[in-house]
């Protein structure tokens, strides 16, 4: 190599990594409007329509400044009170079970990896039902101490132990195996399953609708105690996720590389799979079961930006709060004044993108 190559290598290799910056600074940037872009359609659209406008003139006054635009009363309660904080929760969320699903496909280097996939969903299922079905017990039991909160306290408590239990099946001398991990996924998953079909079975026709509409997903009861209940365990798993980046790139080449990398992969394992399971049993607690968005959204990021995982992460976290926030529109105005289970349409959107990854997967093995 000349003298002249040697002195502009590093010119060059300054110049690809800022250009690499600004290409995933555009992505988000790309994601991010489109987030916004979700937000306004559905602060706008429903039975009670509200302007850009006069959506101006209600934030505005709650500045305590004057109303840019005239608008109603009943317009401005229902935006704090009823379309706001659904649209947070559902941007907690969607971000959420994308993020969980972006690391569980990273963790078991599997694009049809998903937080249903270890039991995490289904123990918080099983809980609920319990819940749903022996309530009248639990309330006594307690003293009504949970109140209307019974059915979110065991909900996340079942997704804790569904995993604790998966982890613990997983670990060979002490140290936990990710294919072991999978494999006790699956077989929690069935036990799990089938204890729930049992509770169903004891259910009377009230409770069954329950089950039903529970299990299907929905924020129709979401509320301003709601989000701040979510916010720290969704947040935290957000906040953190940057600094799992970088692991996350070096274990894709495989656990013993990189192990001698450098990476401690029993600590990142167990960061993963708390991480999960803080956000996904939050989610299903207070919004039951949303299926497809924290398997769909990761591998469209990952097909359409690169695999570089600091993009990955904060890709997944926008599209899906953008995606989940448009399909909770969809949800309440497409039959309305009736209301569609969130989970239908996410399937019903998700189902084709999953056989795609199939196909895809297919083409690509026999190749």
């Amino acid at each position: 190599m000349s003298q002249t190559d040697t002195l502009t290598q590093p010119r060059r290799e300054a110049g690809t990594f800022t250009a690499r910056r600004r290409s995933r600074a555009g992505a988000l940037g790309l994601l991010a409007a489109l987030l916004v872009l979700a937000v306004l359609i559905s602060v706008c659209t429903g039975a009670m329509a509200i302007s850009l406008p006069e959506l101006a003139g209600i934030v505005t006054q709650q500045l305590g400044m004057e109303a840019a635009y005239p608008f109603e009363e009943h317009q401005k309660i229902i935006f704090w009170f009823m379309r706001l904080p659904r649209i947070c929760l559902g941007i907690l969320i969607g971000a959420g079970l994308s993020v969980a699903g972006a690391l569980l496909q990273s963790l078991f280097r599997n694009p049809l990896a998903d937080p249903m996939l270890i039991g995490i969903s289904s123990g918080a299922t099983l809980f609920a039902v319990l819940a749903i079905v022996l309530g009248t017990f639990f309330s006594g039991l307690l003293g009504g101490l949970l109140g209307s909160y019974l059915l979110s306290f065991a909900a996340f408590m079942g997704a804790c132990l569904a995993i604790l239990l998966v982890y613990q099946l997983s670990k060979v001398n002490g140290r936990s195996q990710i294919t072991t991990m999978l494999l006790a996924g699956i077989a929690i998953n069935a036990f799990v399953n089938a204890l729930t079909g049992l509770l169903i079975s004891m259910a009377n026709d009230e409770q069954l609708r329950s089950i039903t509409f529970w299990g299907l997903g929905s924020l129709g009861g979401a509320t301003w105690t709601t989000v701040l209940t979510v916010l720290p365990f969704i947040g935290l798993t957000l906040l953190y996720m940057p600094r799992l980046a970088k692991s996350l790139n070096l274990l894709a080449l495989g656990e013993s590389q990189a192990a001698h990398l450098g990476v401690n992969t029993t600590r990142l394992k167990r960061q993963t799979i708390l991480l999960v399971t803080l956000t996904v049993g939050a989610s299903v607690a207070v919004a039951g079961t949303i299926g497809f968005v924290g398997l769909v959204i990761p591998h469209i990021i990952r097909q359409a930006f690169g695999p570089h995982h600091r993009l990955v992460l904060s890709g997944s976290a926008l599209a899906g709060a953008a995606v989940l926030t448009l399909a909770d529109t969809l949800s309440r105005t497409l039959v309305a004044p009736s209301e569609l289970p969130i989970g239908v349409l996410t399937a019903l959107m998700g189902t084709p993108v999953f056989v795609y990854i199939l196909l895809k997967e297919k083409r690509y093995t026999h190749d």
